[in-house]
């Protein structure tokens, strides 16, 4: 078995760290380039580099999607894509023997695009899941390897994101025998179902306390932090709501943050 996984940030590191705790190590690692993080720019490597490095595992770091082709071979059986920030090109796709398996965090072919994590928890929705797909050139297309559900319950994206990806490890590493065999036999999505996400933005972390519905608000508390945030204006000054509860249909807020300030437990 020859195989490069695709991916950087912590979603990825957790997807990798059970195909590895599942038997199921890749040759190599490919990667975003190590970047400045913090006040102080420390140059930091992500997070599956790290891992990567921890296991001995070969690491490729393209600057551009163009040169992802240059750190791989023909050799490859296939490849996995969890987090990938740089959309693969035709001919890297068709680079692996059997393919290109894709990892995203909902039940395709509801939440297509960069933020379905988000995106489901602002739809209110009870549950949500994982897939695991046929990577082809258009974007979270793909015909469906295997799904897995979870209950959303009362997350907030980072505990959601990282139960999915947990999820998604463990689906990887239980239905790759039978993908390496050839025993798989993936379903074609149905286009007619598919919805589409979109970047969110820090306009879209605006609230106002006294106008909006409070359960739309405790959503976007939920789905929005850390990034882009969620926010308003009180007596002239912007206040971060970090965190927020409903109680008997009323938003009460646990943690704020005024522009300037440290965060506050209320």
């Amino acid at each position: 078995m020859n195989y490069a996984f695709f991916g950087s940030p912590k979603f990825a590191e957790i997807v990798l760290k059970e195909l590895i705790a599942g038997g199921f190590p890749p040759t190599l690692v490919v990667c975003n380039p190590d970047k400045p993080i913090g006040r102080k720019k420390i140059i930091t490597p992500p997070p599956t580099k790290i891992l990567a490095k921890e296991n001995e595992i070969s690491i490729a770091q393209p600057e551009t999607k163009e040169e992802i082709a240059n750190y791989l071979s023909n050799g490859f059986d296939f490849f996995v894509v969890a987090a990938y920030s740089k959309i693969l090109p035709k001919n890297v796709i068709e680079l692996p023997k059997l393919g290109v398996i894709g990892v995203h965090p909902s039940l395709l072919p509801k939440y297509r695009g960069a933020t379905p994590i988000q995106s489901a928890i602002l739809a209110g929705e009870a549950e949500t899941g994982t897939s695991l797909f046929m990577i082809d050139e258009k974007v979270d297309n793909g015909s469906i390897l295997a799904q897995k559900t979870l209950l959303v319950e009362q997350n907030d994206y980072r505990t959601l994101e990282e139960r999915l990806a947990h999820l998604s490890g463990k689906l990887l590493a239980e239905i790759l025998p039978s993908f390496i065999a050839g025993k798989t036999r993936p379903q074609p999505q149905n286009d007619d179902e598919a919805t589409f996400t979109k970047k969110f933005t820090t306009e879209d972390g605006q609230v106002d306390l006294s106008k909006d519905d409070p359960v739309i608000i405790e959503r976007k508390v939920r789905a929005l932090n850390p990034e882009p945030g969620v926010w308003t204006i009180q007596n002239g000054r912007r206040m971060k709501i970090l965190e927020a509860e409903l109680k008997d249909g009323k938003l009460m807020l646990k943690k704020i943050q005024f522009e300037g300030g440290t965060p506050r437990i209320l």
